[in-house]
């Protein structure tokens, strides 16, 4: 099978959290399946100083930065081709909600790019699994706003430590017309009427291994749905 992964640039605060788009193409891998990278041809709402977490007076677009992660080998999303995929994963980091959709600024009432909507769109209408991996749900959220789909969700679970606002961020959810669910780093959501699985990873307060570790049993559910 061969697998999307759409990514938003390089590095978790202004992009793709590097750490779970490199484990989740491992992950891919040992499954048996081939991955591609894609990404939009845009520019970043920012740059972070991810030392500092200041933002920096430079320019950076998203498809050369993700690049970095592809080692390269990344697809404009205008030339990408559902058709030719089985399944899309979409890792993680603060540029889904920066880059894809405004979310980080706006909230759940921000706006998406189009061209991420049509993809996401296409996707479920096709009845092709998606895996959503930490904050890259509320950008299926937003995705699916005002539509006839109700997609079931999950960022987290307010039930263990997170450093972000898991019940506002759920809450966002709901406001767009899906469910949220509440998931810890040591599980997963699965909407099997709408095929998407959801890992909270970074989301929550979790090492490496615990990260390592949710996104395998996320990749294996979507395995037994392929």
């Amino acid at each position: 099978m061969k697998i999307a992964v759409l990514l938003h640039g390089s590095g978790v605060y202004d992009g793709t959290e590097i750490q779970e788009a490199v484990l989740s193409l491992l992950a891919i891998e040992e499954m048996g399946h081939t991955y591609q990278c894609i990404a939009p041809d845009i520019q970043q709402f920012h740059v972070v100083n991810h030392l500092t977490g200041e933002p920096m007076s430079e320019t950076r677009n998203v498809l050369v930065e993700s690049a970095r992660i592809a080692r390269g080998n990344v697809i404009k999303l205008s030339e990408t081709d559902v058709h030719s995929f089985d399944a899309l994963v979409m890792p993680g980091g603060f540029g889904t909600a920066k880059n894809f959709t405004t979310w980080a600024f706006d909230g759940p009432a921000g706006s998406i790019v189009e061209e991420v909507k049509d993809l996401l769109q296409s996707f479920v209408e096709l009845k092709k699994p998606i895996v959503a991996l930490c904050m890259s749900p509320t950008t299926l959220a937003k995705a699916f706003e005002n539509s006839s789909y109700q997609l079931e969700l999950s960022v987290g679970s307010t039930n263990e430590a997170s450093p972000y606002d898991i019940k506002g961020i759920s809450d966002g959810i709901k406001f767009t017309g899906s469910s949220a669910q509440m998931k810890t780093v040591k599980e997963i959501s699965i909407d099997p009427k709408n095929r998407i699985i959801c890992a909270p990873c970074y989301m929550m307060e979790a090492s490496l291994l615990e990260v390592r570790e949710n996104i395998k049993q996320a990749i294996s559910a979507l395995d037994s749905l392929l």
